[in-house]
């Protein structure tokens, strides 16, 4: 009888192990936003609405200041944060348009394929954009299981006002009827949950997605997860549901802001609920900047230069909220510089995953998140189109090159929907900018820092010849294919 009490006590100890063994690995929670500018928090400066729990989330974690995203559009910014890694090398580029043909590799590891090495559950939930074709989906790339819209919620055959456009208008000829898709990992084809035809159906997108998010907190809080969420605000079309609509001294775009802070609300909740709040690392951050020539219908870049769709600051400088209450300390502001694309080697080192066996270009920002005084990333390449090298970044120092570039500056956005024009931008010169003194790219002080234009030229030279730029036509040595339908 006493060796049988004496075994149990070391089985039941034993188990205790194994089980506190298990709770090390945090739960993974990335909300990105789209096209959420830097200054559309009202941590970041945002007024004319709240967003209490984001300010929360940030006082109970680390608020960062200088977080960039490596491209300022859409597929590139999503596939670089998936694989940690500059998304040109991976020959993924802009906005794919629905039935392109190409979405992101399979070589490509994701974090959802990382993660699941060590056990972890994954989901997906909202908007995807790296391939709406079967083979691209991302129950194909780690995810256990998918709801959301295959592309942005603009891409539909609906006019700026929310009618149907007739056959002759150019979106009936390019975009489908926008679908509410849902699949799992043991499922070829996805189910279509909800054709999304009117604003109304717009509306339903952030309610429905956190209404999901919860229910698969719920149903994996006993073993570790990764949840992506992916909101398709407040890129436009930009709705809210009936509990928010109108409650905003800013109108509709800071309503859509309101019912985001209220999904970040409802995650914390269901979290504490389940009593996994303590171990679960949250990142709150957006694909880019806002998309400024729709006007009060989309947000503010708090002062930085342009917006979407270009590589000046206020492209490709976001927002970034991380919480994780078991590892960082409270009440943190850290102005490093910082990406997306860190995001995968930092959960790499958290989780004890394997880095993929081909290159990244992430570095692991944990240190940072500890409160060290640390700094893991000093360099920043900034691409876009294809392969364009339209600027280059050591510390606070940004050189500029020659290139064309769409602009949002001296022409008048639009409003209530629907956009306004764009300028032609030309960089015709070299341009230098020291950005902790002028982080709105104003004063070319190219003249005066000679030492550093040349340590700035070197870094693009080791730009061009591991990714290429055609900018210079260069090719570049380690460049990865894009995947593409096998016909």
């Amino acid at each position: 009888m006493k060796q049988f009490v004496i075994v149990s006590i070391l089985c039941f100890f034993c188990a205790a192990g194994v089980a506190q063994k298990k709770q090390t690995k945090p739960n993974v929670i990335i909300v990105f936003m789209d096209d959420m500018g830097y200054g559309d928090l009202e941590c970041y400066g945002a007024t004319g609405y709240r967003t209490p729990n984001l300010n929360q989330l940030a006082m109970n974690g680390i608020r960062f200041t200088n977080f960039h995203t490596p491209q300022a559009t859409c597929t590139a910014s999503r596939a670089a944060l998936l694989t940690g890694t500059y998304p040109n090398r991976m020959n993924m580029y802009g906005a794919f348009s629905p039935n392109a043909g190409v979405g992101l590799h399979s070589n490509e590891v994701t974090l959802a394929e990382m993660l699941k090495t060590v056990g972890y559950a994954t989901a997906m939930i909202g908007k995807w954009h790296l391939g709406n074709e079967p083979e691209f989906l991302p129950t194909k790339q780690g995810f256990d299981e998918y709801l959301g819209l295959p592309y942005s919620n603009d891409m539909w055959p609906v006019d700026y006002d929310g009618t149907p456009v007739p056959e002759s208008h150019r979106k009936y000829k390019i975009y489908p009827t926008l679908p509410l898709l849902q699949i799992t990992r043991d499922e070829n084809m996805p189910d279509t949950v909800m054709k999304v035809t009117t604003l109304d159906d717009q509306a339903k997108l952030t309610t429905l997605y956190t209404e999901k998010a919860v229910s698969f907190i719920k149903a994996h809080k006993k073993k570790p997860f990764f949840l992506y969420l992916a909101h398709s605000m407040t890129h436009v079309p930009i709705a809210a549901s009936p509990k928010f609509k109108g409650k905003s001294e800013q109108g509709l775009f800071g309503d859509v802001m309101m019912e985001i802070d209220w999904s970040i609300q409802q995650i914390v909740k269901a979290l504490e609920e389940q009593g996994i709040a303590k171990n679960t690392l949250i990142v709150f951050t957006s694909d880019n900047g806002p998309w400024l020539n729709y006007g009060n219908h989309n947000g503010s870049t708090a002062g930085l230069r342009e917006g979407k769709g270009t590589s000046w600051e206020g492209g490709t400088s976001v927002p970034a909220i991380l919480s994780w209450p078991a590892v960082i300390p409270k009440g943190q502001v850290n102005n490093k510089l910082s990406s997306t694309i860190d995001i995968l080697p930092t959960l790499a080192e958290v989780t004890g995953a394997k880095l993929p066996d081909h290159k990244i270009d992430g570095v692991s920002i944990l240190s940072l998140l500890k409160g060290e005084d640390t700094n893991p990333r000093t360099t920043f390449y900034y691409y876009y189109n294809r392969n364009d090298l339209e600027a280059v970044r050591m510390g606070h120092w940004k050189l500029v090159f020659p290139h064309n570039y769409r602009s949002y500056e001296g022409v008048l956005p639009g409003n209530d929907g629907y956009p306004g024009p764009y300028n032609q931008g030309v960089q015709d010169s070299l341009a230098l900018y020291d950005l902790r003194r002028d982080p709105g790219e104003r004063y070319n002080v190219i003249e005066q820092n000679p030492n550093v234009l040349r340590d700035l030229q070197e870094l693009a030279e080791q730009a061009r010849r591991d990714l290429g730029d055609n900018l210079t036509e260069r090719i570049g040595e380690n460049r990865r294919p894009i995947g593409k339908i096998q016909k």
